[in-house]
């Protein structure tokens, strides 16, 4: 246990808190139900989370080389266990949603702390395994998400699939405590932790979900939309003109000149995005539409997972020093591919329909997150090894968060342009329909035309997944190209070789390379 218990206390709160990004999606329509929630409030309910990761993520990278990683691992395991609570206890979607937010801060506590504590405690072979178990856990966490919550929201309440977090956080603790080793905090008496630059991030961030979230009850044109779009991007632009200027900046935006880095940020994004994206409305197509249970739809998406976690394993024993060339562009063209086989459902497709493409979407986010995760840390020296991991995983969270809100847009508008002709109010119905209301909108129809309208309802909402599914294949695929373009030349190559050992060759804290030892 002196090599493998700390990859083992970090890889549950690893599997815990990405678990959470997913957990929900089976559960969404039991939510709806019980506290009448709107589509915006149902996204946001899965959004609210990714968010909330996403906007901390920096500020907690930066807190972890400042102060040490193990400390604020742990204190994001404690906000995290008590916002669980506070989730499972919500008296309405207002209530569940804030505590959402909070749940996502302490999450990013600790995702923000994984990959640079695992750099740090293994090295060699071994730190290839590391990465390779730890992607298994990250691919295997996020599509099992659906079939945890599906057995809990099914044998007791979905409100379970937050309580469930407090027995695991507290074996989390424990393991932490006994097998993780205290890290070196960065010794330095000018670094301070950025505010200005996490505040602009969390505007931007969070003004972007916001419009993306809200587009398809507004309209692209209105300033319900503009408005906070706009915001947004003049933070993103205000937050790089103090990082320019700032000594010791939030993000170091010159990793960006890394072309390793920067492909680890494209694979993660557009991964998450693409795959993961869609997710929510797969989930809402099986229960609302084709009437399996909870843990039916979670059950659905097993294969994916195990796809994933396999390759995830493989690829780390293989590939210790990974190509973004071969692991990345290989891993995104395999997802895309998927994807695009789940986009030629029917009005009578089953859930057969979909086994294929999650497969070998999962054989391809499975190399996503082994590289990616590797190539990031692998590709900057010790002292940058929080902010990598934060900045590494702030993508991949706002990646998430984008790809739910883009797709839901998308998913409302085809929806609503199919039904133009089937019904008095498309654009109402649609938003019904895609948040899993099928059900509600039969029941409101005269008794002699119900039959008809759920056939078109099953229609509609094929041609809808249908249409996301192609338009996150595409993305995936476009994805594959850009990484291949980036690593393209030789000397690129040559320099995430280089990268990749450097940070190595010479730890800078030999305490904490015992378990590599």
């Amino acid at each position: 246990m002196r090599i493998w218990g700390p990859l083992a206390a970090i890889c549950l709160g690893t599997f815990m808190l990405l678990v959470d990004v997913t957990i929900v999606l089976v559960a969404l329509p039991s939510m709806s139900g019980s506290l009448d929630a709107s589509l915006s409030q149902l996204q946001w309910v899965a959004d609210g989370y990714a968010l909330a990761v996403a906007a901390a993520l920096l500020g907690a990278g930066m807190l972890a080389d400042l102060h040490g990683r193990r400390r604020v691992y742990v204190a994001g395991l404690l906000v995290f266990a008590v916002a669980s609570v506070a989730c499972a206890l919500s008296p309405d979607m207002g209530w569940l949603i804030t505590a959402r937010l909070v749940q996502g801060v302490g999450a990013a506590a600790m995702f923000a702390t994984t990959l640079s504590l695992i750099s740090t405690l293994y090295s060699g072979r071994r730190l290839g395994t590391a990465f390779g178990v730890w992607a298994a856990v990250a691919a295997s966490a996020a599509a099992l998400g659906p079939v945890l919550g599906g057995l809990l929201t099914d044998a007791l309440d979905w409100r379970w699939i937050f309580y469930v977090n407090v027995p695991v956080t507290a074996l989390a603790l424990w393991m932490t405590f006994r097998y993780v080793p205290r890290s070196t905090p960065v010794k330095d008496a000018t670094r301070r932790l950025d505010v200005p630059g996490l505040l602009l991030f969390a505007l931007g961030a969070g003004g972007l979900v916001y419009a993306l979230t809200e587009s398809h009850s507004h309209g692209w044109t209105s300033a319900a939309t503009l408005a906070p779009l706009g915001a947004a991007l003049l933070a993103f632009a205000a937050f790089v003109g103090v990082q320019k200027r700032s000594a010791h900046p939030l993000l170091d935006l010159s990793l960006f000149r890394r072309p390793a880095f920067t492909a680890a940020m494209i694979t993660i994004a557009v991964g998450e995005a693409a795959v993961y994206g869609i997710l929510p409305y797969t989930s809402m197509w099986l229960q609302s539409v084709r009437h399996l249970s909870p843990i039916g739809a979670g059950l659905v998406v097993l294969p994916h997972a195990l796809a994933a976690a396999l390759v995830a394993i493989v690829s780390g024993r293989w590939m210790p020093k990974p190509s973004p060339r071969v692991g990345a562009t290989l891993g995104l063209f395999l997802a895309g591919l998927g994807l695009s086989a789940e986009g030629f459902l029917g009005p009578d497709s089953g859930w057969p329909a979909l086994i294929g493409g999650l497969v070998l979407s999962g054989l391809g986010m499975g190399l996503v997150f082994q590289v990616a995760a590797a190539l990031a840390l692998g590709s900057v020296p010790y002292d940058r090894a929080g902010m990598a991991s934060g900045t590494y995983s702030t993508v991949e969270q706002l990646g998430y968060a984008c790809g739910v809100a883009v797709f839901g847009t998308l998913a409302v508008s085809t929806m609503g342009r199919s039904l133009e002709d089937e019904v008095t109010d498309p654009h109402r119905a649609a938003q019904a329909l895609s948040s899993g209301g099928a059900d509600g909108l039969i029941a409101a129809a005269p008794a002699g035309q119900r039959d008809a309208l759920e056939h078109t309802l099953r229609a509609v909402f094929a041609d809808g997944h249908n249409a996301l599914a192609l338009t996150a294949g595409a993305l995936a695929i476009v994805g594959a190209a850009l990484v291949l373009v980036l690593t393209w030349r030789t000397d690129s190559q040559s320099s995430a070789a280089d990268d990749w050992e450097q940070p190595w060759e010479q730890p800078a804290d030999p305490e904490l390379q015992t378990a590599g030892d």
